[in-house]
């Protein structure tokens, strides 16, 4: 007699324990554009945008207010008409010629330092790299201390000075950095240390020079917008005119550069050079900058970080950080010179009780996040 077949019995079914749906984060709003003429294509992304505009608003309407300022003090209209040359004649010369080279040697001061801290932030990927930390404001500065107290060489002025000083730090930073190559953590490294060589330096031509000439040093030093004129002016608006372009035209190798050596090389990044050319751009700016007003502190440091927030990219936007660097020394400029009733303070010590803070912030950070040491 046959047995029917029994199908086997049916397995228990693991029961499987579902998390509760995550909504998937909003990718940012992007919209790509590609335009037939000039032949350009990309991605425009709108807070960016809008957060270089309203930046720009911010610093426009410090620069208009620091001209009304003063023991002189003009009626925003009355301004206006000065820039124009119009109005009355007193007016017309301290708006004109008293009030405006320092009002635009803040504005392209802040820009050059924005921009130059987005280039060494990007290029070496780390936040804490700018030229304060890595030696350039400092080599700037002792060229510049040098040639007040032991002479100007014939026919040299203090932005060639400052501009050679800057160019001859990063050099000797670039050389002691290379090994087969460099990389962003061993410039930091180096830079900090010859960042106090120089610092020792000009301490040692201070300590070396007569009182007037050291009086006139360290007021230099501490960064100062005070007394400045077209000269000042002239020269770091035509270098800006030079290499803001430069450096803007490098932006896609930036960005790659934000993805590792080894990426970058593989999307067809030459990077040494690149890294090179991106450090001799960030140098000019920082040189004629510092010549211009000395070492502002902590500009150059603080903007980009603040630009990267606010605009909410994966690093620092160039021309926001500009922006921002130029809204940042334009307000500590009026705090410097509204503060303390009577007394003009420098702008660097301004800039420096402000970026302080922001320092020991990205310093928290970087040591939670496992790279700072």
């Amino acid at each position: 007699m046959s047995v029917p077949a029994q199908s086997p019995a049916p397995q228990a079914t693991p029961a499987v324990h579902t998390s509760p749906a995550v909504p998937a984060r909003s990718a940012p709003r992007v919209r790509p554009f590609r335009l037939a003429f000039p032949p350009v294509s990309g991605v425009l992304r709108p807070r960016l945008v809008l957060t270089g505009v309203l930046v720009a608003a911010g610093a426009s309407l410090l620069f208009c207010w620091g001209l009304t300022l003063g023991d002189y003090p003009v009626p925003l209209t009355d301004v206006v008409r000065a820039l124009g040359g119009a109005g009355d004649p007193g007016t017309v010369v301290v708006v004109r010629d008293l009030r405006l080279p320092r009002a635009l040697t803040g504005l392209l001061v802040g820009l050059a330092f924005g921009v130059s801290g987005a280039v060494f932030q990007t290029m070496t990927r780390n936040p804490l790299a700018s030229p304060d930390m890595i030696g350039l404001t400092e080599g700037a500065g002792t060229a510049v201390v040098a040639a007040v107290v032991l002479g100007l060489p014939g026919g040299i002025g203090l932005s060639t000075l400052g501009l050679l000083g800057a160019l001859a730090t990063a050099l000797l930073v670039y050389a002691l950095a290379w090994k087969g190559g460099t990389t962003g953590y061993r410039i930091i490294l180096v830079g900090i240390g010859v960042s106090w060589i120089c610092t020792s330096a000009t301490d040692f031509l201070v300590a070396r020079g007569s009182r007037f000439q050291a009086e006139e040093a360290i007021g230099w030093l501490v960064g100062n917008l005070n007394g400045r004129t077209w000269d000042q002016v002239d020269s770091l608006a035509l270098a800006l005119a030079v290499l803001l372009p430069v450096t803007l035209a490098m932006g896609r190798w930036m960005r790659t550069l934000q993805l590792g050596d080894d990426v970058a090389a593989g999307l067809g990044t030459p990077v040494q050079s690149v890294r090179l050319a991106l450090l001799l751009a960030g140098v000019g700016l920082v040189a004629f900058g510092t010549a211009a007003a000395g070492p502002v502190a902590f500009v150059a440091l603080a903007c980009p970080q603040i630009a990267q927030r606010l605009a909410g990219t994966a690093s620092p936007p160039p021309v926001v950080s500009g922006l921002t660097g130029a809204l940042v020394v334009l307000g500590s400029d009026l705090l410097a010179r509204e503060a303390v009733p009577g007394t003009e303070l420098p702008v660097g010590i301004v800039t420096g009780a402000l970026g302080a803070p922001v320092l020991l912030w990205l310093l928290i950070r970087a040591n939670r996040a496992g790279s700072g040491g």
